[in-house]
């Protein structure tokens, strides 16, 4: 690994130099054993969350024909919540073992939304993942051919950090939405309002309204594991409600014209009660995808415009996350880029086409190994330590679908925040750019879809520089994308049309 020489610390080199140190150039990053333990575990319980919030994103989602993810005619969290640790737990030791960077990976927040919600709901979730599985290899050939720069630098900058931004608003609104503290309101103007009837009501929302005071106040005093504190902490809070209170679920049956009975003030998707028996260990969901499936299903352009916003959301928060982390531990060179620059970018490569196949989503790197980095993380042993744990977390996995919705979702309205908290680096008072920025972002969370976002973006930008007389300032790729979404919307009146 000769180019991460470049940036080791000057601490000397042992004499007698054991095979962990020959391996990782502990010493050399200036580091040592017990950093790398502490700053691998600090990583694994800063991200453990999403072996939590992964399923209940996937997993209550129905796909075009009715079905849930590895689960069939019922949601199957438990097995999301295996692979989800597993495919993580690999990757991320991957990392470490090939790349000596201290990094993890796991399933992507929004990633996974825009999969539920954007493509899952239009195919099959074999179909969907299949994209996923496309997705990965083409980022990973634009890295093994060098491609990537033409890719990276076709969307300008401030139109990319939207995506980021319209992503954690659309997370923001499903965390919100999907615990009862904003509801639709079923008649009259206004689409959707607070709680019951502009109220607040029932125990489950108060659990989110009391997770939501826990997890912003853990995270402004710094506490590490913030979230995973916060969803362990509310579980427990909603296991003593459930047991006093008797809430039960939303719905609690079907009459005897079909029609689902719904207690309004009940838990929204899991009841937080222990079961009479837990299921074994599961891992139904790896091998789901169909790499091909979703062209004949939703045709070519529509297919090849979902996998070309899957490689947005995914290719460019790589770069900018192994970039802050190296920055974070004092690895970049002179150039600002990290050791093994290359080795990180086809783990990570490999990583989002693993997730596909596993049937859990794109896994991308996570920006949460700063926490790693901050207690002395500078190798690659860190991420072997950080994905032990991952695996070892799937034994707690047949447990998942007793955390209730609401114990979990505040993490979404955090995560929300975080992302949104990128706006700044947008240009406001440039209208070339604000505007396809600004209806990017919030054309995500009104019309619950990343892809309409993202393609009424792009629309803008084109036919603003257009306008204005500067087509030449427009990138070739990003003209032709811009006419692939003319198309994708269009596509429903245009086949009226010509039929």
């Amino acid at each position: 690994m000769s180019d991460a020489t470049a940036t080791d610390a000057t601490t000397a080199r042992p004499t007698d130099e054991g095979l962990l140190e020959r391996f990782f150039h502990i010493s050399r990053r200036g580091s040592t054993l017990g950093r790398e333990v502490r700053g691998g575990v600090a990583t694994f319980f800063t991200m453990a969350y999403i072996v939590v919030l992964n399923p209940l994103i996937l997993g209550f989602v129905q796909d075009a024909d009715g079905q849930y993810l590895g689960g069939g005619d019922a949601p199957n969290l438990a097995a999301i919540a295996a692979a989800t640790a597993l495919v993580a737990g690999v990757l991320t030791i991957a990392m470490g073992l090939f790349a000596n960077y201290p990094l993890a990976l796991a399933t992507g927040l929004g990633l996974n939304a825009f999969v539920a919600f954007a493509i899952a709901t239009k195919m099959t979730w074999a179909d969907a993942m299949g994209l996923v599985v496309i997705e990965g290899l083409v980022i990973l050939v634009l890295v093994l051919t060098g491609f990537r720069e033409a890719v990276f630098h076709a969307v300008p900058a401030p139109l990319k950090t939207a995506i980021s931004v319209g992503i954690g608003l659309f997370i923001a609104l499903i965390g919100l939405v999907d615990a009862g503290f904003v509801r639709r309101t079923g008649a009259g103007p206004v689409p959707v309002e607070l709680g019951i009837g502009g109220q607040l009501a029932g125990w489950p929302t108060l659990v989110f309204a009391l997770g939501l005071v826990l997890i912003i106040a853990l995270w402004v005093r710094k506490v590490k594991g913030a979230i995973i504190i916060s969803i362990l902490a509310m579980t427990a809070v909603a296991f003593v409600v459930e047991a006093v209170a008797k809430v039960g679920p939303t719905v609690t049956g079907v009459d005897a014209e079909g029609n689902n009975i719904v207690n309004p003030r009940g838990w929204n998707l899991s009841v937080p009660e222990w079961p009479s028996q837990l299921d074994p260990i599961s891992f139904g969901t790896l091998g789901e995808f169909n790499l091909l499936g979703s062209f004949s299903r939703v045709g070519v352009v529509a297919a090849l415009l979902l996998v070309f916003t899957l490689l947005l959301a995914d290719f460019f928060d790589t770069m900018g996350t192994m970039t802050a982390i190296g920055a974070e531990a004092g690895l970049l060179d002179e150039e600002g880029n990290p050791p093994n620059t290359r080795r990180i970018l086809v783990v990570d490569s490999v990583a989002a086409a693993a997730g596909g196949a596993a049937g859990v989503s794109s896994n991308t790197s996570y920006i949460e190994s700063a926490s790693g980095v901050g207690e002395g993380a500078r190798t690659g042993l860190a991420s072997v330590v950080t994905g032990l744990l991952f695996l070892v977390s799937i034994a707690v996995t047949p447990l998942v679908h007793v955390i209730p919705n609401e114990a979990a979702v505040p993490a979404l309205v955090l995560v929300g925040f975080l992302m949104m908290q990128q706006v700044k680096a947008i240009a406001w008072d440039d209208l070339e750019i604000a505007i396809p920025a600004f209806l990017t972002i919030i054309l995500m969370p009104f019309t619950y879809s990343i892809s309409v976002g993202i393609g009424a973006g792009f629309i803008a930008y084109v036919v603003i520089k257009l306008v204005k007389g500067k087509a030449r300032e427009v990138h070739p790729m990003m003209a032709v994308v811009a006419a692939l979404f003319v198309l994708y919307f269009f596509i429903a009146p245009l086949t009226e049309l010509v039929s």
